[in-house]
């Protein structure tokens, strides 16, 4: 596809010129990376996506994930739609899955809208209060209709990708015309058959179609929400209650009552027992985590330490002059600026991102200010000997996050 002056473009970009209702949303991979991406570009702060290799409290609990979004190839459902309505579920935001190739974006959306302590970002937060009234339908409407969901998605598809949702439209297209006239019907002769046809048995006849039914993948959100822990299913007419929390405040230990609806989709769509495994080279299921950011978590504690240090080399030269710098270890003392410095931060202070990190300081300092002179030295040495660890798990997820980044760039070309 070329413009008017000749150079190329992909069909992502195209759409951002002409903008076309309802125009095709590419698929994307299921992985934690492309997850991560597209909220990011959506104006979501704070939220990275995290994949899960078993839903054991041993592989899941330790996230502590805000929502999951659970992602299985899907050919045929049996359950009728209508036997999913609850009328519990007013509160909760949910949109129905009318666009095949939107499910990526739509399972995002029907979990983050229902997390109450995300920050949105003004786009979605409009878009989320704009829809809030809206019938599940319309919500759905809404997402194939929105550009901005319909560009950001198509960004993070592969180009073959993007082809291929321009093909499948056109091919819809050609088979949906009324312009072309039916055959005619070709007169039949009488055959003398002494056996009957034999109609083909319903469990033949079911067989056909699921053959004849393409495999999609399919994406299933759970998320904690106003007491209750909801499966969100865009095929199906809304939320389905899957257990019921302590109070509508409290998240705690919302795994233990998600855990036994994991195990039972699996087992229903041919998975094993509780493990995310692979079997004859094809990965069954794909469960993904929506966690909070561990880089903004790790660079507030490296900050908080940063700023404990500070506090205690004010007391330490109050109290003991210069001379307090010959009683710590001295190794601890040369390498204690290295143990704060990383890949994107200096020894200067930085920007928080925890909104309660003022408080968390003031009680740090507090407790430093009440502290007897003979433990600031032992309190010191701790502080640098905890920074070092933090630094290397800051440095670990920059590297993690340049090398994901760059995979992207180049699946992209």
């Amino acid at each position: 596809m070329t413009r008017e002056n000749g150079s190329s473009s992909l069909p992502g970009q195209v759409l951002g010129e002409i903008d076309l209702v309802g125009g095709p949303f590419a698929v994307v991979e299921s992985d934690p990376g492309v997850f991560t991406a597209l909220i990011r570009k959506l104006g979501v702060r704070g939220i990275e996506v995290a994949e899960v290799y078993d839903i054991q409290p041993w592989g899941l609990d330790h996230l502590r994930p805000k929502a999951l979004v659970l992602c299985f190839t899907w050919r045929h459902d049996k359950h009728n739609p209508r036997d999913f309505r609850d009328p519990a579920a007013k509160d909760i935001w949910f949109a129905n899955q009318l666009v095949d190739d939107a499910c990526a974006s739509l399972a995002i959306l029907n979990v983050l809208f229902n997390c109450p302590d995300v920050d949105l970002g003004d786009n979605l937060a409009a878009f989320k209060a704009d829809t809030t009234d809206m019938s599940p339908k319309m919500k759905g409407l809404a997402i194939t209709n929105n550009k901005q969901l319909r560009e950001t998605q198509n960004s993070l598809a592969r180009p073959a990708d993007l082809w291929g949702s321009l093909s499948a439209i056109a091919v819809s297209t050609r088979d949906a015309s009324p312009s072309k006239k039916p055959a005619k019907k070709r007169t039949k002769t009488a055959v003398v058959n002494s056996s009957p046809r034999r109609k083909p048995s319903a469990k033949k006849r079911k067989a056909a179609i699921e053959e004849e039914t393409p495999e999609t993948y399919h994406f299933i959100g759970y998320v904690p929400a106003h007491g209750k822990v909801w499966e969100l299913d865009g095929l199906k007419s809304g939320p389905l209650e899957v257990g019921e929390l302590p109070s509508a405040d409290c998240i705690n230990g919302w795994e233990n009552v998600v855990r036994p609806a994991l195990r039972l989709k699996m087992q229903k769509y041919g998975g094993g027992g509780g493990a995310i495994t692979e079997e004859g080279g094809n990965i069954q299921f794909n469960l993904l985590a929506l966690v909070q950011d561990r880089y903004e978590i790790k660079s507030d504690e490296l900050e908080l330490l940063k700023r404990e240090r500070a506090t205690l080399e004010r007391r330490l030269a109050e109290t003991y002059g210069n001379e307090w710098r010959c009683q710590v270890d001295e190794d601890l003392l040369n390498s204690a600026d290295d143990s704060f410095i990383t890949l994107g931060q200096s020894l200067s202070p930085s920007q928080p991102f925890a909104k309660d990190f003022g408080a968390r300081k003031m009680e740090k300092d507090f407790a430093i200010l009440q502290m007897s002179p003979e433990n600031l030295t032992d309190a010191w040495q701790t502080c640098i000997r905890r920074a070092m660890p933090v630094k290397i798990a800051i440095d670990e997820e920059l590297q993690s996050a340049i090398q994901a980044r760059c995979s992207l760039e180049s699946s992209s070309v």
